[in-house]
């Protein structure tokens, strides 16, 4: 399901970053709503190419497909190297896209990237199931580093979960910035049921 371009000049245009199965999965849902609900949003699938074809086979079940894909180079280097090369590559899509917002999901390196990518581009930042927390910043690594550095480069915070929630009110952020949404996995088992 490719995106049909709003009609309307004022539509909100929205960049989804995907680059993992999961986040396929779970954002799947997300941009089929956003895509259906008229002519407020121009969503844009954006893959970092984090899992490859295993990540186009995941949107592929949902009937999406991404709408553009980061032009990087295969890296098997640390793990420095490659947030680096994500982070680099969206900053130069979104200089050229110019979105009016940025949507991640997770925790995972494509997600710090292009939330990362998109706070310096002062483009405001939606993550989904935002506040989730371990109370160690090594583990999961990189994963507990990312969310927090997520969280607080984001504009819009969406906690899955009241406890989620109470982490994010915790760490400082008011109630009006971290609704609590529900967990979009529970909204991809009923597309595809």
């Amino acid at each position: 399901m490719q995106n049909i371009p709003s009609n309307d000049p004022r539509a909100l245009r929205c960049d989804i970053i995907v680059g993992t199965r999961p986040e396929a999965i779970k954002l799947a849902p997300v941009v089929k709503a956003l895509r259906e609900s008229g002519d407020d949003f121009l969503v844009r699938v954006v893959t970092s190419g984090q899992h490859g074809e295993i990540c186009r086979s995941a949107l592929a079940a949902f009937g999406l497909t991404a709408d553009s894909a980061l032009d990087i180079e295969s890296n098997s280097g640390s793990l420095a190297d490659s947030a680096g090369n994500v982070l680099g590559a969206f900053g130069r899509r979104f200089a050229r896209s110019q979105p009016d917002l940025i949507l991640v999901q997770g925790d995972t390196t494509t997600a710090m990237a292009g939330a990362l990518a998109g706070f310096y581009a002062k483009v405001p930042v939606a993550h989904v199931e935002a506040g989730l927390r371990s109370g160690d910043l090594a583990n999961p690594f990189p994963e507990e580093a990312n969310r927090q550095i997520i969280d607080a480069v984001s504009t819009i915070l969406l906690p899955p979960t009241l406890q989620a929630q109470a982490n994010l009110l915790r760490a400082g952020f008011t109630a009006e910035r971290c609704p609590v949404t529900g967990n979009t996995v529970v909204d991809a088992l009923r597309l595809l049921c």
